[in-house]
């Protein structure tokens, strides 16, 4: 060896690792941190009729399902500041939720059996959150019925305000709330998502 030898001629080559090896390492990290306790948030995509949707759950339960127009990117970041910033990719802890929601699109399924985390709701938006499960698939209610429901039949703007912002559409279906006058009201997946929910529920 002499002085005139380059670094890049004393160090061995190092290729860049393969996709596979990376996803092996992710994962093994991942069933690390949940098995040491350490991952809060889980996340996951799913592609759906109604475009790529973003599905995030704690350990108490699903979270989050957020809409491709919402931003998934904003999401994560929300749920970093709101929850905890340990957060992962990893689609183990949603693969029940992500199949159930296959089996609704396709028909197979009218309601949901995963454990749900309501902390982002608060208040009268959780009391309307709760109520939403209970309307059954391929009905509807007014955002005037879910008031009188809830116990507050003049609070229709808060039950419209509730709807826009929960965190579970689909799973929490705020999707069955219209307005008065037969028309089917705003959404967080826009109109065009919410009316093709509402036809797939009826033509089942």
């Amino acid at each position: 060896m002499n002085a005139t030898n380059t670094i890049d001629e004393l160090l061995p080559s190092v290729s860049e690792p393969d996709p596979d090896t990376v996803a092996r390492l992710h994962t093994r990290l991942v069933e690390q941190a949940e098995d040491e306790g350490l991952l809060d948030v889980s996340y996951r995509t799913l592609d759906s009729p109604v475009g790529p949707l973003l599905l995030a759950a704690t350990p108490a339960g699903l979270v989050r399902v957020a809409f491709d127009r919402e931003g998934h990117d904003a999401v994560l970041a929300g749920l970093a500041a709101q929850i905890s910033p340990r957060i992962m990719r990893s689609p183990r802890r949603l693969d029940d939720t992500a199949r159930q929601l296959d089996e609704y699109f396709a028909h197979r399924r009218r309601s949901f059996d995963v454990p749900i985390d309501l902390q982002l709701a608060h208040g009268f938006r959780r009391n309307v959150l709760t109520h939403l499960r209970d309307i059954p698939y391929g009905s509807t209610e007014t955002y005037a019925m879910v008031a009188a429901a809830t116990g507050r039949p003049a609070a229709v703007r808060a039950v419209g305000t509730a709807c826009a912002k929960n965190p579970l559409p689909l799973v929490v279906p705020c999707h069955r709330v219209v307005r008065s006058d037969g028309t089917i009201g705003q959404y967080g997946g826009g109109q065009a998502a919410k009316r093709q929910l509402l036809e797939l529920e009826h033509a089942a």
